[in-house]
């Protein structure tokens, strides 16, 4: 699934150099009490997204913001993502000084369009443009203005009413405009209701914001502290694949259209999965070596280009070459278990430690990575199909204790993910310590990890590694001023 990228900008020195124009934005114009406490003015942004079909869309962007000191220095950059199916069309930056005359203009040529493959990607087909207006003399104001066309319908930029509570905003406004027929879905938090519209028989929804102050909140709280407005589509098309979202249910349906006939399976790969589980007590002993044989015949690679950000490879593409992205691999280890007579669910999920859950109320692609779940009788065998070294069964912190959307040929709901209780993550440890007349000790001690303990320093990664990198380990993790390791093991009990 498709993920956001840090970009890092490397800050060059920009001539101040004044150009003769009408003055625009000069600090005076700012009321007093949007600078109290803050190192930034927001002095108008406008947000405008134009749905013209489920297959286009424009979003137009417009902000000014005026940077009081360093603090607020990062927004003073413009970065803007496309792809192949779609266009940046237009992108302008202009800086001004305190007094509102124009110190410079964004150049053509000034303006970084480069490759947005992440870290996790052997090869994505993103891009990316930037716009740096950093200056080292303050106040300063940055305006930008930029225009993306989109071939598809699929997301819908959305609105934070700020991301910052040491910035506040002057005047800023969210519209989108619409057929009647491809009305979108709203969740709208801490806001009031807009003003509705209709011009050139388009439906037109519009939030203005004035002289508003950001409540304080903590770095990394929850989304619902902040004010918010969610768009999605209820009908689109994608990649050349309709679609809706007006429930769980009809969005499960597209994604079962994008693996319809790529769980095919070679004759030879067939007698295989048959021959492994022809010896199998039960559904669940089955599951663990056709789990096992997935970790240790494929690898994770990320290939994300187009709709396949969205549509995994063949099974048979993933068992020939032996790698795939989490959508591939997860696809993959279904076809093995259908062989094998065993019904397996496509789960869609929020993954990362940090990440927040899925809003259960707002139809929309919420989802950055696929696992596996198998039903079993009163319970479910949850499979995380791009490692290689996970206990079978195990989510861990990257997808247990949220919601997924279980997705099988004849239904899409919502349910929940291990949840890993704190009586199941252990750490005990015992010592033998024999201290000798002169203060030195010698020490035998044992240290069992459980549950989410297993991740413990990266642990579950340790596990796997060569004799020094594991002793390293234990060196780092050992809280005692000097010592020196006699001997040591690990042993995983999967």
């Amino acid at each position: 699934m498709r993920k956001c990228w840090l970009t890092l900008l490397f800050f060059s020195g920009v001539s101040t150099l004044a150009i003769a124009a009408d003055p625009k934005y000069p600090v005076s114009e700012i009321p007093e009490e949007l600078k109290k406490g803050m190192y930034a003015v927001v002095r108008d942004s406008k947000t405008e997204i134009k749905i013209s079909s489920k297959s286009k869309m424009v979003w137009h962007e417009y902000k000014a913001i005026t940077i009081f000191n360093v603090k607020a220095n990062r927004n003073a950059q413009e970065v803007v993502y496309y792809d192949k199916l779609s266009k940046v069309t237009s992108f302008k930056g202009t800086v001004y000084d305190a007094q509102g005359n124009v110190i410079k203009r964004l150049k053509g040529n000034e303006i970084v369009d480069q490759s947005a493959v992440s870290g996790f990607s052997l090869y994505e087909d993103d891009r990316v443009k930037i716009g740096d207006l950093r200056q080292s003399q303050y106040p300063y104001t940055v305006e930008f203005e930029f225009e993306v066309e989109y071939n598809f319908l699929f997301f819908i930029p959305s609105f934070r009413l700020y991301d910052d509570d040491e910035i506040s905003l002057q005047n800023s406004s969210y519209q989108v405009s619409y057929p009647a027929a491809l009305a979108p879905n709203f969740k709208v938090h801490k806001i009031d209701d807009p003003i509705n519209t209709e011009v050139d028989g388009l439906e037109v929804v519009k939030w203005t914001f004035n002289n508003f102050k950001p409540e304080k909140f903590e770095r990394n709280s929850p989304d619902y502290v902040v004010p918010y407005i969610r768009v999605s589509p209820t009908v689109f098309s994608y990649g050349g694949y309709d679609g809706k979202m007006d429930s769980w249910e009809s969005f499960g349906r597209w994604i079962t259209d994008l693996s319809k006939d790529r769980k095919v399976l070679a004759e030879g790969t067939k007698l295989k999965v048959r021959e492994l589980v022809k010896d199998a007590k039960s559904k669940e002993e089955k599951v663990k070596i056709l789990y096992e044989y997935l970790q240790g015949k494929t690898r994770y690679v990320s290939i994300q280009l187009g709709i396949g950000g969205f549509q995994p490879f063949s099974a048979s593409v993933v068992d020939g070459n032996g790698y795939g992205d989490c959508k591939a691999l997860s696809n993959y280890m279904i076809a093995l278990l259908e062989e094998a007579g065993i019904p397996a669910n496509y789960s869609l999920i929020r993954a990362g430690e940090s990440e927040a859950d899925l809003l259960e109320d707002f139809v929309a692609s919420q989802f950055n990575h696929v696992i596996v779940s198998v039903p079993n009788e009163f319970d479910t065998l949850w499979l995380e199909c791009t490692s290689q070294n996970n206990p079978f069964g195990y989510l861990g912190s990257f997808t247990g204790g949220r919601h997924a959307l279980s997705i099988n040929s004849k239904e899409a709901k919502i349910v929940k993910t291990i949840e890993y209780a704190a009586s199941d993550n252990i750490q005990s440890r015992t010592a033998e310590v024999a201290v000798t007349p002169t203060g030195d000790a010698k020490a035998i001690v044992k240290t069992r990890y459980a549950g989410l303990q297993y991740e413990n320093g990266n642990l579950n990664y340790v596990l796997n590694n060569n004799h020094d990198d594991q002793k390293k380990w234990v060196t780092n993790n050992t809280d005692i001023p000097t010592f020196d390791i006699v001997n040591f093991s690990f042993v995983d009990h999967k």
